[in-house]
């Protein structure tokens, strides 16, 4: 018999907030999170602005001996998932660790460090590099040191499906769980590619906006966006069992309903131009939950603000919804937190969860210029309160992976 699934805890670290409180507050402001690229000198690099996590003292959450030993992107995913933790009141919680899993993504690991011990290496010799520098980049190892930080003994994996790996991890998080095989996961993803490699490796793909203007550079659905802006972070969430969590007394965000995820099978960076496959993994997950296109009142864009991917995906949500695409809420909060690449699919998911929990759906912000082909309604610089018992979040990513994701508000029993 398949189960229901609810989400029971939140956590994050993010461009716009170190916690979820401090991030809903700035989000419903509009409040930007971008700005000059502060971890390397960018004086000889075309791209000048990113989305990087700001006033965090990572020593305040893990030890320093043990922060030493991780990657930038694994220390963000382990702030994220105590906080989760926390959030859940696991700590407190008599439960099975074995039906205890952690499934958390991260799209590229430990460039940071990749770069760094590549350094010392040609300076020192390979056989010098750090004696943690395979445990520090390997994408797996976020999911690994959450799971002995947390004592989860169940699944343990790391999705790797580029930009949808966050939304992916959570959708296979809710499957594991509907389907018997474990009963709580936490389930997310991670990121820290904002670094010379990195950013160079995208600006020289011609991805990135090469924009300065902070109010012109992440501006999604707007006819004069050029590209999209590198955003680092993580965000956690505690996916449950229905009845595991009622029996605990965990607090109820909202419940997960319905996932859909597929290819593109048409090239390794671009979008089919009309958005096709992701218009049909968002029908995936509107069969998934047994509930017509016309009860969704928000959707949380992929929005990367590429001429692309937000052209295509405008056509695909036309396609899905029909007439209903006009009348729906549509939004990017990359606008606010730039692309967070493995973990912008998780973050979205749990904007969505705010959005329900709060009646309030955050705007694109800095939208300027209209573009034809991008006519919804993008929620445009101003959040609106609206009551929403719906909302989907989609993520599209390199390689051709699509994957969307329906969260309910909650209602008891």
């Amino acid at each position: 018999m398949e189960r229901r699934v609810v989400i029971t805890g939140l956590g994050t670290v993010n461009p716009v907030g170190n916690n979820v409180k401090q991030t809903w507050i700035n989000i419903k402001k509009g409040r930007c999170g971008i700005d000059r690229i502060t971890n390397y000198d960018t004086s000889n690099c075309k791209v000048k602005l990113a989305g990087e996590v700001k006033d965090l003292d990572v020593y305040q959450y893990i030890a320093k001996k043990e922060a030493k030993r991780m990657d930038r992107f694994t220390q963000f995913a382990l702030i994220a998932a105590k906080e989760a933790y926390a959030d859940s009141k696991l700590e407190e919680a008599k439960i099975n660790r074995d039906r205890f899993g952690v499934i958390v993504s991260s799209g590229i690991g430990g460039l940071g460090t990749i770069e760094t011990e590549h350094k010392k290496a040609l300076v020192k010799g390979h056989d010098r590099v750090s004696p943690f520098y395979i445990p520090m980049v390997i994408s797996n190892l976020a999911a690994g040191n959450v799971a002995i930080e947390l004592n989860a003994k169940g699944v343990c994996s790391c999705v790797v499906t580029a930009c949808a790996g966050g939304t992916d991890a959570i959708g296979e998080a809710y499957r594991l769980i509907k389907h018997g095989y474990n009963d709580i996961i936490a389930a997310g993803g991670s990121e820290a590619a904002i670094t010379p490699l990195g950013i160079g490796g995208f600006t020289s793909m011609k991805a990135l906006s090469e924009s300065e203007d902070i109010t012109r550079a992440s501006i999604p659905f707007d006819k004069e966006r050029s590209g999209f802006l590198m955003g680092e972070g993580a965000a956690i969430l505690i996916v449950e069992e229905y009845a595991h969590a009622l029996k605990r007394g965990a607090n109820i965000y909202a419940e997960i309903v319905g996932y859909g995820s597929n290819c593109d099978a048409y090239h390794i960076t671009a979008p089919l131009p009309n958005g096709e496959g992701g218009g049909k993994a968002m029908q995936l997950a509107l069969d998934d939950a047994t509930i017509s296109y016309q009860e969704i009142d928000y959707i949380n864009a992929h929005g990367t603000s590429t001429p692309l991917n937000d052209k295509g995906e405008t056509a695909a949500i036309k396609t899905v919804f029909k007439d209903h695409a006009y009348t729906l809420a549509i939004s990017s909060t990359k606008s606010m937190t730039g692309h967070m690449l493995g973990a912008t699919g998780a973050f979205e998911v749990m904007m969505c969860v705010k959005a329900i929990e709060d009646s309030f759906i955050p705007a694109t912000i800095h939208y300027k210029v209209n573009d034809p082909d991008c006519d919804l309604d993008i929620v445009p610089n101003v959040g609106r309160k609206k009551e929403i018992n719906y909302a989907l979040s989609n993520s599209l990513g390199f390689g051709g992976h699509n994957a969307s994701i329906i969260v309910k508000k909650y209602q008891g029993e």
